[in-house]
């Protein structure tokens, strides 16, 4: 993955990361998710980046989703 890619979710599980990249992906946007927890415990967070170009439009969509 590219160094500048942006953060723009977190979550503390793999099913709601999930779900928010197929929102991302069914809007056009191609995000990343990179698993950060802990493989024993669980602990720590899933993330969501999309590409610089990108991060605006999927800011939008997510602030969207929360809002409903």
């Amino acid at each position: 993955m590219e160094q500048d890619w942006k953060l723009v979710y977190s979550a503390k599980s793999v099913y709601d990361a999930e779900m928010m990249r197929g929102m991302l992906e069914s809007a056009g946007i191609e995000p990343v998710v990179m698993n950060k927890q802990d493989s024993s415990y669980l602990f720590g967070d899933v993330e969501v980046y999309v590409s610089p170009e990108q991060a605006e439009q999927a800011e939008a969509i997510i602030k969207s989703i929360d809002n409903e």
